[in-house]
């Protein structure tokens, strides 16, 4: 009798076990079915303190009574939405100019977008981040064309040869590639920042200490208005930036996002490997890299989301709740200047 029962003992344990081995290899299978297509990482987001000088006197905040009533300036997972008059820019430089960090910025001008650098180096001067420490990096197919800008102590421009594309779409594409690359030199001091810019812009206000966080996001000038409906996200389920219907946050510039090195390192990866996938498959997103970055930050949440004043379009009427425009698209004719428009 207690061999019986031993047997069937024996037995229900080993039936237990192949069903909880079942349980979990459909687990698994299923876990990877949902995300195949997006490969995404959630990256892990590092810590910045905040450290406020001794002594510095401001005028009193309120908890009770915003300073911007007609926007939003947190979104639902608690990340600030920057707005002129929701910041204190004095009190933000006396915290962020004693860690002594350094700004990487980014610009491609290749072909014949080269025309806007220098427009944009010099704005570049006047308003990014003045005080700082700040590195340009120009990646352009015509070094020799680089103009000379004077820049003060501090600033750097470092100009990086890639070779000429007849398809304005493959420029694009090699954007996160690029950027992956130049991060992993930095990775080293990752206590430093880096944004990625449009070269075709113009800075018209202060961009500076405001706008830095973990991974910051911009708003497109052109949406922010819309519901998620009319974003043109991805909607085909075969590419890896595909976004359901329902699915979504804001619809976020390719021209203007950055943050902590580690951090953009992270999302140049992801979507340099999620845009190398779907090439492989024969499929293109419809805004190449821009949908790829808007896949990304709906998953991985950018902890700091900058207004539409941080990209605006040159041709837009600016709306009322615009107080400043702080860079801007210039006007400009993409069949003159795209190889393939």
């Amino acid at each position: 009798m207690l061999r019986v029962v031993n047997v069937k003992s024996l037995t229900a344990v080993l039936m237990c076990a192949l069903i909880l081995g079942l349980l979990f290899l459909y687990n698994v299978s299923s876990y990877r079915s949902v995300h195949r297509l997006s490969a995404d990482v959630v990256a892990v987001r590092s810590k910045v303190q905040v450290v406020s000088p001794q002594h510095r006197q401001y005028e009193q905040p309120s908890i009770v009574h915003g300073s911007r009533t007609d926007v939003a300036t947190v979104t639902p997972w608690l990340a600030p939405i920057v707005w002129e008059g929701t910041f204190n820019p004095v009190l933000l430089d006396s915290i962020y100019k004693p860690k002594n960090i350094t700004i990487l910025a980014t610009v491609f001008a290749v072909g014949k977008y080269i025309m806007f650098l220098e427009k944009f180096l010099e704005t570049a001067e006047q308003h990014f981040f003045v005080g700082f420490k700040v590195h340009i990096y120009v990646f352009t197919d015509q070094p020799d064309e680089v103009p000379q800008v004077t820049m003060a102590s501090g600033r750097q421009l470092m100009v990086r040869s890639v070779p000429t594309s007849k398809r304005w779409q493959e420029i694009s594409a090699r954007r996160m590639e690029l950027i992956q690359m130049l991060i992993k030199e930095h990775l080293p001091n990752n206590r430093n920042y880096i944004f990625c810019l449009d070269v075709d812009s113009q800075f018209h206000g202060r961009w500076g200490s405001e706008s830095l966080s973990g991974l910051i996001a911009v708003t497109h000038p052109g949406y922010y208005r819309d519901s998620r409906s009319k974003f043109p996200y991805e909607r085909r389920p075969s590419s890896r930036a595909y976004l359901a219907p329902g699915e979504g946050d804001f619809y976020y510039c390719g021209g203007a996002f950055g943050g902590l090195l580690q951090e953009v390192h992270q999302l140049a990866k992801t979507c340099r490997r999620n845009f190398e996938a779907d090439a492989q498959e024969g499929i293109e997103a419809a805004w190449q890299e821009e949908s790829h970055l808007n896949r990304y930050m709906w998953i991985n949440k950018p902890s700091k989301v900058l207004s539409p004043e941080y990209l605006w379009q040159d041709f837009k009427p600016r709306n009322p709740e615009v107080h400043i425009v702080r860079f801007s698209g210039v006007v400009k004719n993409y069949h003159d200047i795209r190889p393939n428009a």
